[in-house]
């Protein structure tokens, strides 16, 4: 029976996919396995029970990753599982300022009722927008949500452009053949009408849109962020739209600076706060730790690397969180010849100065005998079945 605490309201549709092998406890200390959303986790010291943490959300900065790593916890995301709902806000947003949606709402709030049909036909030419056809995009990062920003806007007839160096292969295979990717920033924003970023908040894209990137910028523009507010240097956003830069900035992460400025459009954080989506993460991250207490598999890990081996067939299976070292692996060959025990299948990984093991073995091996494992650089070994 394995353990489950969570730090936030999880979906029930997500706790439902644990299945019965599994016990939702509030005793973290003997949780092996915790699910969050946006519980801040960083001053949280962890029990040595503790194996997999779960994020269900694609964000991360609540969770003290590398901490996590050193001390053999794998940590998950759900990346897509929300790309939907914040797509989906995004273009909402586009049409929300595009079309002075909300000051025209606002507006209407304000005239008497008896006249007003009459009232609306003398003020609304105040309002006129304009339409996004035809308007060029710049799409900053294109993970799963910014393939399908890119590709809905594609649909409105908008001119798409994307930019992204790391790009994945499943997402190039998303992305619309018709929309063009650049890894120059210059033809990025050259003529650019609007500019949306969405790429993860980590220590090295902290600030990553700057001074610099606004002076490539060809002519004013409206920029969008729903990514993460620290990703934008609000010094330089503020010089920005107060030197015409920026014409507007619209952002799902409001700061106190930017609270009342007239040129920013403030959205209160709704971008993945849709019921599907907050199941969606829920049902993923759910499968996500679950196949990793029970077969040592590890997909859509941050702090570790992706590792499957399917199913174990054998008489037992053990999983390695050890350090990256020229001779781990003959380390773990070593202890298994050591103590008579037969591989069949094996495979390590490697993600930084970290590497994750899983062994076959055709022996009947006790959690008592793993527990004596020592080799340099080991941080973990366990029995998986």
């Amino acid at each position: 029976m394995y353990k489950i605490s969570t730090l936030n309201k999880i979906s029930p549709k997500g706790l439902a996919r644990l299945g019965a092998n599994y016990e939702i406890t509030e005793d973290i200390d003997n949780a092996d396995g915790i699910l969050v959303r946006s519980f801040k986790m960083h001053d949280m010291k962890f029990s040595p029970n503790l194996k997999a943490i779960a994020r269900a959300g694609a964000g991360v900065n609540n969770i003290p990753l590398d901490r996590c790593a050193k001390e053999g916890i794998v940590v998950f995301n759900t990346p897509g599982a929300n790309a939907n709902a914040v797509k989906e806000l995004v273009i909402a947003a586009l049409f929300a300022d595009a079309r002075n949606i909300v000051q025209g709402v606002e507006w209407v709030r304000t005239l008497d009722a008896e006249g007003v049909s009459e009232a609306v036909e003398k003020g609304k030419s105040s309002f006129a927008g304009t339409e996004l056809a035809g308007k060029k995009i710049a799409v900053i990062g294109l993970g799963a949500i910014g393939v399908s920003v890119a590709n809905a806007a594609s649909d409105l007839g908008m001119k798409v452009m994307g930019y992204d160096p790391y790009m994945s292969v499943s997402s190039a295979l998303h992305l619309y053949s018709i929309v063009p990717v650049t890894d120059n920033m210059d033809e990025l924003f050259a003529d650019a009408d609007y500019v949306t970023i969405h790429i993860p908040a980590l220590a090295d894209t902290k600030g990553m849109i700057n001074a610099d990137t606004f002076s490539k910028l060809t002519k004013p523009v409206k920029f969008l962020n729903f990514s993460r507010a620290e990703i934008v240097n609000p010094d330089d956003m503020e010089k920005a739209l107060a030197d015409g830069r920026i014409k507007k900035y619209i952002t799902d992460f409001p700061i106190a600076r930017f609270k009342d400025h007239p040129q920013v459009m403030n959205l209160p954080h709704l971008g993945a706060s849709t019921e599907e989506a907050e199941e969606n993460c829920a049902m993923m991250a759910a499968e996500e730790i679950s196949e990793y207490l029970e077969t040592g598999n590890i997909r859509n890990s941050v702090n570790f690397p992706a590792c499957s081996m399917g199913f174990p067939r054998s008489a037992g299976r053990i999983a390695f969180i050890h350090n990256n070292t020229n001779n781990s692996i003959s380390y773990v060959t070593d202890i298994c010849n050591s103590l008579s025990l037969k591989i069949e299948n094996m495979t390590s990984v490697t993600k930084g100065d970290f590497a994750y093991t899983l062994i076959d073995i055709d022996n009947t091996i006790t959690e008592e005998e793993v527990a004596k494992f020592e080799f340099e650089g080991l941080i973990s070994a366990r029995v998986i079945k």
